[in-house]
């Protein structure tokens, strides 16, 4: 067996520590020591204190210290010694009296020495986890404490203390804690193999998602292109296709990574390329169906979906989305200038909206008033505006105090219905002419989805936002020039 250490947690809160030696190794374990209890008792001795040792010393000044050399009777009425000096001799020399003392010895980089180690430490409120290589390699678990420190929430304290209030209140006999154990983790056992389960749904979503784009690019082919000129018209694809997959692209990688902004990033940007009005939301929605029915389901299924919000959401968002694409549709053809203006418009105040996000601090929990009136505007500013549902509920809702983990799968699911009743609206009224915008969205979009996945989380979500936001403002003050 190589490691036949025994990790155990020592109270030391009467244990007394003595540390031989004040330089840098001297510094380390005081602050190490420290870190554990900052009432430990600790003596220290040393011919020399360092100037850093020295400024820790003054802010704690329960620990004793001498500038001195070591004498044998330092060793009196002490449990423990850590030796961080660079003699050798000297060394070995504390290591064979504190033995016959009864005393335990770390000695700093001579294992041989050492009858115990001082591991690395993460410390997480209650939960405390030591970590050691059996002296070989001090660094790789000094590595590991910080990738533990970066990986555990802490949040953590919050969940041992609730444990800790359960255990509290179950104090009965054995059958009446076994019986409330399996009440609290019922369900545990319903979530079982959540990735399974999440895989099941995606593949739902999608076989939805792939019937509504069979029938809808083949009844735009069967009624813009025969059989017989198919493979001459495939050959001559317009080149607003390739606008179209940079656009996609460009907006998935923002939304991959920033977590919103794909509609509103795909209109400003649309505008610029001169779409129509129309075209610029349906195509939007119809490309965007796709990933929310593929993101609610998968939330449903992991439970962040609030029913009753859902239906708040969804039912009045579908009429407003309704609605929106109708006016799009009306006004676009109609009154175009105006429409980019307002268009336009909208945008900036969205990007004024992500502005507000960024800089947006926690607040207390408040009661949701006209939630139904929230999912009509949404929808009918989603439709009409070609994005805008994320940046104007979501932000609403959390800006409540809501959990966020509830309100974005609520909302993204409620998403789905919303995108899906547009889309149907404006392949209603409009036909399939703009075959090409859809297919390069999603294109472009299924191009950057894995590099999007890469940079979620590398970049701080306020600078990514804020990025989003400047983009959007910029794009919409340079269309409101064009228009004017």
């Amino acid at each position: 067996m190589e490691n036949t250490l025994f990790p155990i947690f020592l109270k030391t809160e009467s244990a007394r520590f003595l540390i031989v030696g004040g330089g840098k190794v001297g510094l380390e374990k005081t602050e190490t020591l420290l870190r554990q209890n900052p009432l430990v008792a600790i003596k220290i001795i040393a011919k020399e204190i360092c100037g850093d040792l020295r400024q820790l010393l003054h802010k704690s000044p329960h620990v004793e210290w001498e500038e001195r050399s070591y004498r044998h009777n330092d060793l009196d009425a002490i449990d423990f010694i850590i030796i961080a000096t660079e003699n050798a001799l000297l060394n070995r020399e504390i290591k064979e009296k504190a033995n016959l003392e009864g005393i335990l010895v770390n000695a700093a980089d001579q294992p041989d020495l050492c009858d115990f180690y001082l591991g690395s430490i993460v410390n997480k409120g209650h939960l405390k986890i030591a970590i050691s290589t059996n002296g070989k390699s001090p660094v790789l678990a000094r590595r590991l404490r910080e990738h533990f420190e970066e990986a555990i929430p802490d949040t953590i304290n919050q969940s041992i203390e609730n444990l800790n209030t359960f255990r509290e209140q179950h104090k009965g006999d054995i059958q009446t804690k076994v019986s409330s154990l399996n009440e609290a983790t019922a369900l545990l056992l319903q979530r079982n193999n959540p990735k399974k389960e999440a895989k099941k749904y995606k593949r739902l979503a999608f076989e939805i998602a792939a019937v509504f784009l069979a029938v809808f690019f083949g009844y735009g082919l069967s009624s813009i292109v025969s059989v017989q000129d198919l493979a001459g018209y495939a050959r001559e694809i317009p080149p607003a296709f390739y606008g179209m997959v940079l656009v996609g692209f460009f907006a998935q990688l923002v939304d991959g990574a920033v977590g919103l902004g794909y509609g509103v990033t795909c209109a400003t940007s649309m505008m610029l390329f001169g779409i129509k009005l129309p075209a610029i939301s349906g195509s939007i929605h119809t490309a965007e169906m796709f990933s929310s029915g593929i993101s609610g389901f998968s939330h449903y299924k992991f439970g962040n979906v609030n029913k009753k919000l859902l239906l708040w959401l969804a039912i009045p968002g579908v009429i407003g989305a309704v609605l929106g694409a109708l006016l799009l549709i009306y006004l676009g053809n109609k009154y175009e200038t105006i429409t980019y203006a307002v268009l336009a418009t909208y945008t900036m105040i969205i990007g004024i909206r992500l502005v507000s996000i960024a800089f947006r601090k926690k607040i207390e929990k408040k009661k949701i008033k006209n939630t139904g009136i929230l999912g009509f505007s949404g929808g009918l500013l989603d439709a009409f505006g070609g994005g805008g549902w994320g940046p104007i509920v979501t932000s609403t809702l959390l800006a409540k105090g809501r959990k966020s983990s509830y309100v974005i799968g609520t909302v993204s699911l409620a998403e789905f219905f919303v995108t899906l009743a547009a889309s149907i609206t404006f392949f209603a009224s409009l036909g399939v002419s703009n075959w090409y915008i859809v297919l390069g969205l999603i294109a472009g979009g299924s191009l950057a989805a894995p590099l999007a996945a890469k940079l979620a989380g590398k970049l701080p979500h306020k600078t990514a936002v804020l990025l989003v936001a400047f983009l959007v403002i910029v794009f919409s003050i340079r269309m409101l020039f064009k228009v004017f």
